[in-house]
Protein backbone atom coordinates (compact mmCIF):
# COMPACT_ATOMS: atom_id res chain seq x y z
CA UNK A 1 0.00 0.00 0.00
CA UNK A 2 1.34 3.46 -0.89
CA UNK A 3 2.18 5.84 1.93
CA UNK A 4 1.08 9.49 1.73
CA UNK A 5 4.43 10.65 0.36
CA UNK A 6 4.30 8.07 -2.45
CA UNK A 7 0.70 9.03 -3.20
CA UNK A 8 1.74 12.66 -3.34
CA UNK A 9 4.55 11.99 -5.82
CA UNK A 10 2.26 9.89 -8.01
CA UNK A 11 -0.41 12.60 -7.90
CA UNK A 12 1.99 15.34 -8.98
CA UNK A 13 3.27 13.26 -11.88
CA UNK A 14 -0.25 12.39 -12.96
CA UNK A 15 -1.16 16.05 -13.11
CA UNK A 16 1.80 16.56 -15.41
CA UNK A 17 0.85 13.72 -17.73
CA UNK A 18 -0.15 15.82 -20.71
CA UNK A 19 2.70 18.31 -20.57
CA UNK A 20 5.00 17.25 -23.39
CA UNK A 21 8.62 18.22 -23.10
CA UNK A 22 8.66 19.16 -19.41
CA UNK A 23 11.63 17.70 -17.53
CA UNK A 24 10.70 15.22 -14.83
CA UNK A 25 14.11 14.93 -13.23
CA UNK A 26 16.28 17.58 -11.66
CA UNK A 27 19.80 16.26 -10.96
CA UNK A 28 21.94 18.09 -8.47
CA UNK A 29 23.66 21.09 -9.98
CA UNK A 30 21.19 21.49 -12.84
CA UNK A 31 21.18 24.81 -14.69
CA UNK A 32 18.42 27.17 -13.61
CA UNK A 33 16.16 28.90 -16.14
CA UNK A 34 16.76 32.65 -16.20
CA UNK A 35 13.80 34.98 -16.01
CA UNK A 36 13.38 37.94 -18.32
CA UNK A 37 10.40 40.00 -19.44
CA UNK A 38 9.98 37.53 -22.33
CA UNK A 39 10.53 34.30 -20.40
CA UNK A 40 8.02 33.23 -17.73
CA UNK A 41 9.38 32.15 -14.38
CA UNK A 42 8.57 28.80 -12.79
CA UNK A 43 7.41 29.54 -9.25
CA UNK A 44 6.56 27.07 -6.48
CA UNK A 45 4.14 28.47 -3.87
CA UNK A 46 3.78 26.40 -0.70
CA UNK A 47 0.47 26.35 1.12
CA UNK A 48 -1.36 27.59 -1.96
CA UNK A 49 -4.76 25.92 -1.68
CA UNK A 50 -6.29 29.02 -0.09
CA UNK A 51 -5.51 32.40 1.43
CA UNK A 52 -2.38 34.36 0.58
CA UNK A 53 -0.74 31.44 -1.20
CA UNK A 54 -3.67 30.95 -3.56
CA UNK A 55 -3.89 34.69 -4.22
CA UNK A 56 -0.15 34.86 -4.98
CA UNK A 57 -0.52 31.92 -7.36
CA UNK A 58 -3.41 33.59 -9.19
CA UNK A 59 -1.48 36.85 -9.54
CA UNK A 60 1.57 35.01 -10.90
CA UNK A 61 -0.56 33.06 -13.41
CA UNK A 62 -2.20 36.30 -14.54
CA UNK A 63 1.29 37.67 -15.23
CA UNK A 64 2.05 34.65 -17.41
CA UNK A 65 4.27 32.68 -15.04
CA UNK A 66 4.32 28.90 -14.57
CA UNK A 67 3.07 28.11 -11.07
CA UNK A 68 3.36 24.92 -9.03
CA UNK A 69 0.74 24.70 -6.30
CA UNK A 70 0.81 22.77 -3.03
CA UNK A 71 -1.88 21.14 -0.88
CA UNK A 72 -1.38 19.13 2.28
CA UNK A 73 -3.50 16.29 0.90
CA UNK A 74 -4.90 15.23 -2.45
CA UNK A 75 -8.24 16.99 -2.03
CA UNK A 76 -6.55 20.27 -1.12
CA UNK A 77 -4.24 19.94 -4.12
CA UNK A 78 -7.18 19.26 -6.44
CA UNK A 79 -9.06 22.22 -4.95
CA UNK A 80 -6.02 24.42 -5.56
CA UNK A 81 -5.84 23.38 -9.22
CA UNK A 82 -9.53 24.18 -9.63
CA UNK A 83 -9.15 27.55 -7.90
CA UNK A 84 -6.08 28.63 -9.88
CA UNK A 85 -6.71 27.79 -13.55
CA UNK A 86 -3.50 27.83 -15.52
CA UNK A 87 -1.26 26.35 -12.81
CA UNK A 88 1.06 23.72 -14.24
CA UNK A 89 0.82 21.21 -11.36
CA UNK A 90 0.03 20.68 -7.71
CA UNK A 91 2.25 18.71 -5.34
CA UNK A 92 0.92 16.98 -2.24
CA UNK A 93 2.31 16.66 1.26
CA UNK A 94 1.70 17.51 4.90
CA UNK A 95 4.32 20.09 5.86
CA UNK A 96 4.04 19.15 9.54
CA UNK A 97 5.66 15.75 8.81
CA UNK A 98 9.36 15.60 8.02
CA UNK A 99 9.11 12.64 5.63
CA UNK A 100 6.27 14.24 3.67
CA UNK A 101 8.10 17.55 3.45
CA UNK A 102 11.14 15.76 2.05
CA UNK A 103 8.81 14.08 -0.47
CA UNK A 104 7.45 17.50 -1.46
CA UNK A 105 10.96 18.62 -2.40
CA UNK A 106 11.38 15.46 -4.47
CA UNK A 107 8.12 16.12 -6.32
CA UNK A 108 9.13 19.69 -7.14
CA UNK A 109 12.57 18.63 -8.35
CA UNK A 110 10.97 16.03 -10.63
CA UNK A 111 8.89 18.74 -12.27
CA UNK A 112 12.01 20.75 -13.04
CA UNK A 113 14.12 23.64 -11.75
CA UNK A 114 12.33 26.58 -10.17
CA UNK A 115 13.16 30.25 -10.61
CA UNK A 116 11.51 31.15 -7.31
CA UNK A 117 10.08 29.44 -4.24
CA UNK A 118 7.58 31.35 -2.10
CA UNK A 119 7.53 29.82 1.38
CA UNK A 120 3.96 30.69 2.30
CA UNK A 121 2.82 27.58 4.18
CA UNK A 122 1.99 28.32 7.80
CA UNK A 123 -0.37 27.72 10.68
CA UNK A 124 -1.45 29.84 13.64
CA UNK A 125 -1.57 29.03 17.33
CA UNK A 126 -2.47 25.54 18.46
CA UNK A 127 -2.34 23.76 21.80
CA UNK A 128 1.17 23.00 23.01
CA UNK A 129 -0.04 19.56 24.04
CA UNK A 130 -0.54 18.60 20.39
CA UNK A 131 2.59 17.22 18.73
CA UNK A 132 3.36 16.14 15.18
CA UNK A 133 4.19 12.52 14.33
CA UNK A 134 7.85 13.56 14.71
CA UNK A 135 7.20 14.78 18.26
CA UNK A 136 7.46 18.48 17.41
CA UNK A 137 5.39 21.56 18.03
CA UNK A 138 3.15 21.88 14.94
CA UNK A 139 3.93 25.58 14.62
CA UNK A 140 7.68 24.94 14.57
CA UNK A 141 7.28 21.98 12.20
CA UNK A 142 5.15 23.84 9.63
CA UNK A 143 6.27 27.46 9.94
CA UNK A 144 10.02 26.94 10.43
CA UNK A 145 11.24 23.40 9.80
CA UNK A 146 9.28 22.81 6.57
CA UNK A 147 10.67 25.95 4.86
CA UNK A 148 14.16 24.91 6.00
CA UNK A 149 13.81 21.39 4.58
CA UNK A 150 12.38 22.61 1.29
CA UNK A 151 15.10 25.26 0.99
CA UNK A 152 17.79 22.65 1.56
CA UNK A 153 16.39 19.98 -0.77
CA UNK A 154 14.85 21.84 -3.71
CA UNK A 155 17.41 22.74 -6.37
CA UNK A 156 18.68 26.27 -5.76
CA UNK A 157 16.30 28.79 -7.33
CA UNK A 158 17.15 32.34 -8.32
CA UNK A 159 14.92 33.81 -5.60
CA UNK A 160 13.42 32.78 -2.26
CA UNK A 161 10.58 34.55 -0.46
CA UNK A 162 9.69 33.72 3.16
CA UNK A 163 6.40 34.91 4.63
CA UNK A 164 6.82 36.36 8.09
CA UNK A 165 4.43 38.54 10.08
CA UNK A 166 4.23 41.66 12.21
CA UNK A 167 3.86 39.17 15.05
CA UNK A 168 7.64 38.70 14.79
CA UNK A 169 8.24 42.15 16.26
CA UNK A 170 9.11 42.29 19.95
CA UNK A 171 9.79 38.55 20.13
CA UNK A 172 12.84 37.29 22.01
CA UNK A 173 13.92 33.77 21.11
CA UNK A 174 15.28 31.38 23.71
CA UNK A 175 18.30 29.63 22.17
CA UNK A 176 17.53 26.64 24.37
CA UNK A 177 13.97 26.40 22.99
CA UNK A 178 14.21 26.97 19.25
CA UNK A 179 11.70 24.15 18.67
CA UNK A 180 9.17 26.35 20.55
CA UNK A 181 8.22 23.46 22.83
CA UNK A 182 7.77 25.83 25.78
CA UNK A 183 5.63 28.31 23.85
CA UNK A 184 1.99 28.21 22.89
CA UNK A 185 -0.53 30.11 20.79
CA UNK A 186 0.38 33.62 19.68
CA UNK A 187 3.76 33.49 21.38
CA UNK A 188 4.78 30.41 19.39
CA UNK A 189 3.42 31.89 16.17
CA UNK A 190 5.34 35.14 16.59
CA UNK A 191 8.53 33.24 17.40
CA UNK A 192 8.14 31.05 14.31
CA UNK A 193 7.70 34.13 12.13
CA UNK A 194 10.93 35.61 13.52
CA UNK A 195 12.59 32.29 12.72
CA UNK A 196 11.41 32.65 9.11
CA UNK A 197 13.30 35.96 8.88
CA UNK A 198 16.37 34.35 10.43
CA UNK A 199 16.15 31.58 7.85
CA UNK A 200 15.80 34.04 4.95
CA UNK A 201 18.79 36.05 6.16
CA UNK A 202 20.88 32.94 6.81
CA UNK A 203 20.28 31.72 3.27
CA UNK A 204 21.07 35.18 1.87
CA UNK A 205 24.49 34.96 3.47
CA UNK A 206 25.19 31.34 2.56
CA UNK A 207 23.99 31.62 -1.03
CA UNK A 208 25.13 34.99 -2.43
CA UNK A 209 23.85 34.06 -5.90
CA UNK A 210 20.26 33.68 -4.63
CA UNK A 211 17.98 36.58 -3.69
CA UNK A 212 16.52 35.56 -0.32
CA UNK A 213 14.11 37.90 1.45
CA UNK A 214 11.35 37.89 4.06
CA UNK A 215 8.11 39.84 4.08
CA UNK A 216 5.14 40.80 6.24
CA UNK A 217 1.90 40.51 4.22
CA UNK A 218 -0.08 42.49 6.79
CA UNK A 219 -3.12 41.43 8.77
CA UNK A 220 -5.33 40.07 6.03
CA UNK A 221 -8.79 38.44 6.09
CA UNK A 222 -7.80 34.83 5.45
CA UNK A 223 -8.83 31.77 7.41
CA UNK A 224 -5.83 32.43 9.65
CA UNK A 225 -6.22 36.21 9.90
CA UNK A 226 -9.98 36.22 10.44
CA UNK A 227 -12.80 38.02 8.64
CA UNK A 228 -12.23 41.25 10.57
CA UNK A 229 -8.64 41.77 9.44
CA UNK A 230 -8.24 45.28 8.00
CA UNK A 231 -5.70 44.71 5.20
CA UNK A 232 -6.19 43.37 1.67
CA UNK A 233 -5.38 39.78 0.68
CA UNK A 234 -4.49 40.98 -2.82
CA UNK A 235 -2.11 43.64 -1.52
CA UNK A 236 -0.63 41.21 1.00
CA UNK A 237 0.16 38.70 -1.73
CA UNK A 238 1.42 41.34 -4.14
CA UNK A 239 4.67 41.94 -2.24
CA UNK A 240 5.58 38.27 -2.45
CA UNK A 241 4.81 38.22 -6.16
CA UNK A 242 6.94 41.35 -6.65
CA UNK A 243 9.88 39.83 -4.81
CA UNK A 244 9.42 36.59 -6.73
CA UNK A 245 9.49 37.85 -10.30
CA UNK A 246 9.91 41.61 -10.62
CA UNK A 247 12.85 43.14 -12.47
CA UNK A 248 12.57 46.31 -10.36
CA UNK A 249 15.91 47.13 -8.80
CA UNK A 250 14.22 47.42 -5.39
CA UNK A 251 13.05 43.80 -5.63
CA UNK A 252 16.41 42.43 -6.76
CA UNK A 253 18.07 42.62 -3.35
CA UNK A 254 18.81 39.99 -0.73
CA UNK A 255 18.73 39.63 3.03
CA UNK A 256 15.97 42.26 3.45
CA UNK A 257 12.56 42.48 5.10
CA UNK A 258 9.57 44.06 3.33
CA UNK A 259 6.05 45.28 4.01
CA UNK A 260 3.91 46.32 1.02
CA UNK A 261 6.96 46.56 -1.26
CA UNK A 262 8.76 48.82 1.22
CA UNK A 263 11.90 47.70 3.00
CA UNK A 264 11.61 47.82 6.78
CA UNK A 265 13.91 47.05 9.68
CA UNK A 266 13.01 43.64 11.14
CA UNK A 267 13.16 42.54 14.75
CA UNK A 268 16.83 43.22 15.73
CA UNK A 269 17.27 39.54 16.61
CA UNK A 270 17.00 38.77 12.88
CA UNK A 271 20.48 40.28 12.50
CA UNK A 272 22.04 38.08 15.19
CA UNK A 273 24.47 35.92 13.21
CA UNK A 274 25.07 33.48 16.06
CA UNK A 275 21.33 32.98 16.51
CA UNK A 276 20.89 32.40 12.77
CA UNK A 277 23.63 29.79 12.78
CA UNK A 278 22.14 28.12 15.86
CA UNK A 279 18.71 27.90 14.22
CA UNK A 280 20.17 26.33 11.07
CA UNK A 281 22.14 23.82 13.15
CA UNK A 282 19.04 22.90 15.15
CA UNK A 283 16.96 22.42 11.99
CA UNK A 284 19.70 20.24 10.51
CA UNK A 285 19.87 18.15 13.68
CA UNK A 286 16.12 17.60 13.90
CA UNK A 287 15.45 16.97 10.21
CA UNK A 288 18.62 15.11 9.28
CA UNK A 289 18.86 17.46 6.29
CA UNK A 290 21.94 19.63 5.70
CA UNK A 291 21.66 23.11 4.22
CA UNK A 292 24.31 23.26 1.48
CA UNK A 293 26.97 25.93 1.89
Amino acid sequence: MENEGQQGRRHALALLGGMAGMALTAPEGFAQPRASPQVPSRVFVTGSSDGLGLEAARQLIALGHHVILHGRNRKRADDAMAAAPGAVAAVVGDASVIAETRALADQVNRIGPCDTVIHNVGISGRSGAELTPDGLSPIFAVNTLAPFILTALIGKPRRLVYLSSSASRGVRLDPADLTLAKRDGWSAYGASKLQDILLAFAVARRWPGVLSNAMDPGWVPTRMGGAGAPDSVAEGAETGVWLAVSNDAAAKVTGRFFFHKTEQAPNPEANDGALRDHLIAECERISGVRLPG
